[in-house]
């Protein structure tokens, strides 16, 4: 195992690499539930997008693990799955309502499209033409989206509904209602209080160099939550089923001649669109921080196998019956844990696939110890902003604009692309004048293109 994994090269060993991997599947635990409940939305079986969730996560992940030696974890993905629903959920208002079968054949389709640019070097050739400012700001703009998945999900920032409607409505400006739309959420909310106990016990096991902090405060907080009652174990155990059942699952459950009726050539393209920038966000922040990309080519060439794991996973995870599966930015908890090799992905893959026989175990754990995991995350992603020089500002203003519109439109690929696009005009810009000489890689010329057309016909 020390061999097959280098982990004496990678500076780590057997027992860390296992710790991360936990640690990595207890971040990422939350999608068990919660993919479920979004696509049960859109008209899928519960239990059958719970184990298609759990199949897919643990073989993917297992997969990048073995043949990439990437401590990165794949699932569906969060945002991905919300828009598949509200897709098929839209349509239903429609004359060509899109059924569970089309949403899934659209992600399939679009996983062909990610094999593709995958094996002709395409997606492998970002990795070069991106610059390093704006490699260390997805790193730090990853950080702060999962920081604000944390907050949010554990109800410490709270957004306003009604708010967002008035000003809408043209009752007040976005400028005085924007303190009543984003604010601090409520001292009476468990869930919010459970998530600050949760966030110090692992700040303080962090201060004190305890190893296993994170993994060691998200059992300490569940533990406290069963003695405390917070989590009704009882009910937690008879509500969940410990046999599963495969009969459930939607496989193979495609609809290639829907799909061409109804045309979703937007939703193939937004798919492929959004997956494109989100994993290369993913990849490349988590490769930083594991310290993958301090040897170049080397790190070029795992982040290039683990494109060609994904692209696989998308259309994989679509056979299955569940939305696109992606690279996990909370694979980031096992690497702050020390995750350096594909041991750390093979246990998180090995816990997703026990997962499907242990879930009233996996379901103890509260989404308020993940919620503060995933802010603990976000400050050790922030540490890669010192490599950013901002006294440049053809490097300055993009990087800002990739880390602001990541963490505050709640999305990987907004971040990225405004990035990309400001940082192609403003070098341009500047050679044009003779104020530097900044190099833009064609593929960027491209990508701002393709962005700007997206953004303005998409």
């Amino acid at each position: 195992m020390e061999r097959f994994f280098r982990l004496k090269e990678l500076g780590t060993n057997v027992r860390t690499e296992i710790m991360a991997g936990l640690t990595t599947f207890m971040a990422m635990a939350y999608i068990l539930a919660v993919n479920p409940s979004i696509l049960g939305t859109a008209g899928l079986d519960w239990n059958g997008v719970f184990l298609a969730t759990a199949l897919s996560a643990g073989i993917f992940t297992i997969v990048m693990g073995l043949f990439v030696n990437f401590p990165v974890a794949l699932a569906p993905g969060m945002g991905l799955n919300a828009y598949f629903a509200s897709v098929i959920i839209a349509s239903q208002a429609t004359d060509t309502p899109i059924t569970p079968a089309m949403g899934l054949t659209a992600v399939f389709i679009s996983g062909i499209i990610f094999f593709i640019l995958t094996v002709t070097q395409i997606r492998q050739m970002l990795v070069d033409a991106v610059p390093d400012s704006l490699k260390h700001a997805i790193t730090v703009g990853i950080g702060l989206f999962i920081t604000v998945i944390g907050l949010k999900n554990s109800g410490l920032m709270s957004i306003s509904v009604e708010s967002i409607n008035n000003i809408e409505k043209g009752v007040f400006t976005p400028l005085q209602g924007f303190e009543s739309v984003i604010g601090i959420g409520s001292f009476s909310d468990p869930n919010m209080l459970y998530t600050i106990l949760a966030l110090f016990l692992i700040a303080i096991l962090m201060v004190l160099r305890v190893p296993g902090a994170l993994l060691f405060g998200i059992l300490g907080t569940t533990v406290i939550a069963m003695i405390t009652g917070f989590v009704d174990v009882q009910a937690v155990f008879t509500n969940q089923k410990w046999v599963p059942d495969f009969s459930s699952m939607l496989i193979w459950h495609f609809d290639f001649a829907g799909v061409l009726e109804v045309g979703l050539i937007t939703v193939v393209l937004t798919f492929t669109f959004v997956e494109l920038f989100d994993t290369f966000g993913t990849l490349i922040g988590t490769a930083n921080r594991a310290g993958i990309m301090k040897n170049p080519v080397e790190g070029k060439k795992r982040i290039g196998k683990a494109m060609f794991v994904d692209a696989i996973g998308v259309s994989g995870g679509a056979v299955l019956g569940t939305s696109t599966v992606t690279a996990f930015v909370e694979s980031s908890a096992g690497i702050a844990q020390g995750g350096r090799s594909g041991l750390t992905a093979v246990t998180t893959g090995i816990c997703f696939l026990l997962a499907i026989f242990l879930s009233p175990i996996v379901a103890l754990i509260p989404g308020s110890a993940t919620s503060a995991a995933l802010i603990i995350v976000g400050v050790l992603m922030m540490q890669s902003v010192k490599d950013i020089d901002f006294q440049d500002m053809v490097s300055a203003i993009p990087a800002f604009l990739t880390m602001a519109f990541m963490g505050f439109t709640y999305s990987i690929a907004n971040g990225i692309s405004f990035g990309i696009v400001s940082y192609v005009v403003l070098a341009a810009v500047s050679n044009l004048f003779g104020k530097g000489k900044y190099k833009i890689h064609w593929i960027m010329w491209v990508l701002a293109i393709l962005i700007i057309a997206r953004y303005l016909y998409m």
